[in-house]
C-alpha cells in the first residue's frame, strides 16, 4: 500500500477514534433523573423506583456503628479518644486507612450484583472545606481536595455499574441539629443555625459541588441537608418535632437551591423536613420544579397509616417523595417496609451498607484488641496498652474493606426478594447422606411464617410495640434468637425458643433410605418438647427435652424416618419452649 494512502487512513482512524472518545459520555448518556408530577422519571419519562443503600460510616462515623455505647459518640469525640490512646500520627494513619478501605469499587460492584440501583453518600463537610473557626481569612472558603476526589472515584464506580449516586450533606458546618452524633456537632461552638458564617459556607459548598457535577448524569440528586432536628421557636422542642413554621430551615434550603441553580439546572434537589426529616410545617409548597421530598422512617409499624402523611403531602403538592433513610431493624421489618413502600411507588435508601453488627448487608469484623479498646471506652475494662490499641484500631480500619466483610445474605434477601414473593430458598447446600450434620442456624431464607416462625420478630417501639428480633444480635437478622458459643469460635446455636416456634430446612437427599434424625439440644429447665415433619407430614413422635444444664448437649433421635431422594422440606417444631438447639444429624440405616 502506498505510504501516503496508508498514512491518511491511519490519521483518519485516529481522528474518528478521538471523536468517539470525546463524545463517549454522550454515547453512553442515560439522561438525568427528573421530578415529573408525583414520579421520579428517567430521560424516557419512565418511572424510576430507587432501591438504594446509604454509605454511612465512611466519610462520617457515628459511635454506635463502632460499638461505642458511652456518651460522646460524635466523630470528633471518637477521634479524641483514639488520639489519647495512640497519638496524633497513628490516629491520622487510622483515618487514612479507614477512608481508603471502607468504600471501594468492590462495594459498588456488589451492590449492582445484588440488585440495588442507587447509593446515598453521607458527606462530612470537613473533607471539602475548613471549619469557619480555622479559615485563615474570615468569610472565605478554603477548598480541600480529598472530599471531591472521593466523590469523583465513587461516581466513576457508580457510572460503571449504572447506579445513581445521591449526594447527601450529612454533617453541615456547625451541625444542623441537637442530635449531635448525626452531624458531628460540637455544642461548644455555634451551630449551623447560630452562625451566618456556617450557613454561608454550607451554601458555598453546595454551589461548588454543583459546579463540579452539573453535567454528570449518574448523579441522581442533591440531598442538601440531612435530618435537621432543631427547635427554632421552642427550646424545649429540641429536635423540632413540633415546629409550626420552620422559617430558618426553609430560608437556608431556598438559598442553597438558588446557589445550585446558578450553575446546575439538571439535577433533582431533595429537601428534608425538620424533626429528623419529617416535619414539613411551613416549608411547602416546593419552590423548584425539579424537587423531591424526603422522609425518614424507623421503628414504627409498616402499615399505610405510617406513611399516610407523606403520601397525602405528595398528592397535595404533586411532588415525588423518597424514603431517604431507614433500617436498623430486623429482616421481618425490612421486607414489610419495602413491600409497603413499593406498593405506594416510593423509592428507598437503606441505612447503612456496613458497620459492626448483623442488621446490614455487610458486617465489619471486629478483633480482640479492638474489643479491649471498646471495653475501655464503654467503662467495662482497663486502658489497653498503646501497641495493642494501635493494632486493634488499624486492623479494624483495614477490615472495613469489602473483601473482609461478612456478607449477610439474609438481609439482602429480605430487601430484594422477600417483599415480592413468599417462596423460601435454602440458606446453605444441605446435601443429605449418612453422617451429614446441619447447623441449626442455617434454616431457610424467607419470611416469618414461611421459612420459620418466631413470636418476637422486629422492633416497633415508635408505635408502642416492644420487640427486638434476634435477641443475640449475631449471625442472622431474622426473628430467630441466635447466640455464639463462647467456648467455640464461630459456632452458633438457636436459643430462647418459645412454644409454637419452628424452623424449616430445605434438604437435598443424596442417598434415599431409612434415617435416624438426631437433634442436638440443651436445656436448663424441664418441660421442653420438640417434633419434626417431612414435607408437612409428621415424621416421628413428639419428644421431651431433658434437663441437661447450660451448653451440655444431648441428642434426641427420631428413628426410622423414610427419606426419598431429592428435595424435601424438614421442619423442627417446638411444642414447648425453653431449650437450645445447635444441630441436626442424619444417620442412614443400612
Amino acid at each position: 500500500m502506498n505510504k501516503k494512502i496508508k498514512s491518511t487512513i491511519i490519521k483518519s482512524f485516529l481522528f474518528i477514534a478521538c471523536l468517539l472518545f470525546a463524545f463517549q459520555p454522550l454515547l453512553r448518556a442515560q439522561g438525568f433523573l427528573k421530578a415529573k408530577g408525583k414520579d421520579i422519571v428517567n430521560e424516557k419519562g419512565q418511572n424510576v423506583l430507587l432501591r438504594g443503600i446509604g454509605l454511612g460510616g465512611w466519610m462520617l462515623q457515628e459511635g454506635y456503628m463502632l460499638g461505642i455505647t458511652a456518651e460522646g459518640q460524635q466523630q470528633h469525640k471518637i477521634r479524641q479518644r483514639i488520639d489519647s490512646l495512640i497519638g496524633p500520627e497513628a490516629t491520622q494513619e487510622f483515618y487514612d486507612t479507614w477512608l481508603a478501605n471502607h468504600t471501594t469499587r468492590g462495594d459498588i460492584d456488589s451492590l449492582r450484583s445484588w440488585g440495588f440501583n442507587s447509593v446515598r453518600l453521607p458527606m462530612h463537610y470537613n473533607l471539602f472545606t475548613l471549619p469557619v473557626e480555622k479559615e485563615p481569612v474570615a468569610g472565605q472558603n478554603t477548598w480541600l481536595t480529598r472530599g471531591f476526589e472521593m466523590v469523583d472515584s465513587l461516581l466513576a464506580w457508580c457510572a460503571a455499574n449504572k447506579i445513581y449516586l445521591i449526594l447527601d450533606l450529612h454533617a453541615a458546618p456547625g451541625g444542623q441539629g441537637n442530635d449531635l452524633n448525626i452531624s458531628d456537632r460540637d455544642p461548644s461552638l455555634p451551630s449551623l443555625w447560630e452562625s451566618e458564617a456556617n450557613r454561608n459556607k454550607t451554601i458555598a459548598l453546595w454551589k461548588k459541588l454543583a459546579e463540579r457535577y452539573a453535567g454528570k448524569q449518574w448523579i441522581g440528586a442533591y440531598d442538601i441537608l440531612n435530618e435537621p432536628n432543631y427547635g427554632f421557636t421552642d427550646t424545649a422542642d429540641r429536635n423540632g418535632l413540633k415546629e409550626t413554621r420552620n422559617e430558618p430551615l426553609k430560608k437556608l434550603l431556598v438559598d442553597i437551591t438558588k446557589a445550585i441553580r446558578e450553575v446546575d439546572h439538571n439535577h433533582i434537589i431533595v429537601i428534608e423536613g425538620n424533626g429528623w426529616g419529617n416535619n414539613y410545617n411551613g416549608m411547602l409548597p416546593p419552590w423548584d420544579d425539579n424537587m423531591v421530598l424526603s422522609f425518614h422512617k424507623y421503628w414504627n409499624k409498616n402499615d399505610k397509616a405510617s406513611i399516610q402523611k407523606i403520601v397525602d403531602t405528595r398528592e397535595q403538592y404533586n411532588v415525588p417523595v423518597w424514603l431517604g433513610e431507614t433500617g436498623e431493624n430486623s429482616n421481618v421489618w425490612y421486607a414489610q417496609a419495602v413491600q409497603l413502600l413499593e406498593e405506594n411507588n416510593i423509592g428507598w435508601a437503606w441505612w447503612p451498607l456496613k458497620k459492626l453488627g448483623v442488621n446490614n448487608p455487610l458486617q465489619i469484623r471486629s478483633n480482640l484488641n479492638y474489643q479491649d479498646v471498646l471495653n475501655y471506652w464503654n467503662g467495662k475494662g482497663e486502658k489497653p496498652r498503646e501497641s495493642n490499641a494501635y493494632s486493634g484500631l488499624l486492623e479494624l480500619a483495614t477490615y472495613t474493606r469489602v473483601g473482609t466483610n461478612r456478607v449477610h445474605r439474609d438481609v439482602i434477601d429480605a430487601l430484594m426478594r422477600q417483599p415480592h414473593i413468599n417462596k423460601t430458598v435454602p440458606f446453605a447446600k444441605n446435601n443429605i447422606q449418612n453422617g451429614t450434620v446441619l447447623k441449626a442456624v442455617n434454616y431457610d431464607l424467607g419470611k416469618n411464617g414461611y421459612a420459620y416462625w418466631d413470636s418476637d420478630t422486629a422492633d416497633y417501639r415508635v408505635s408502642g410495640i416492644k420487640g427486638v428480633g434476634n435477641r443475640g444480635r449475631t449471625y442472622r437478622n431474622d426473628g430467630v434468637d441466635i447466640v455464639m458459643d463462647s467456648a467455640h469460635y464461630e459456632t452458633y446455636y438457636v436459643n430462647h425458643i418459645e412454644a409454637g416456634e419452628w424452623l424449616q430446612y430445605t434438604i437435598d437427599v443424596k442417598q434415599k433410605g431409612i434415617y435416624n434424625i438426631g437433634l442436638s439440644v440443651a436445656s436448663e429447665i424441664t418441660g421442653g418438647a420438640v417434633s419434626i415433619t417431612i414435607n408437612n407430614k409428621i415424621a416421628g413422635n413428639k419428644q421431651m427435652v431433658p434437663l441437661t444444664g447450660a451448653k451440655k448437649w444431648t441428642t434426641l433421635w427420631f428413628k426410622n424416618v423414610n427419606l426419598a431422594a431429592g428435595r424435601q422440606l424438614l421442619r423442627i417444631y417446638a411444642g414447648k419452649g425453653g431449650f437450645d438447639f445447635s444441630s441436626i444429624s442424619f444417620d442412614r440405616k443400612k
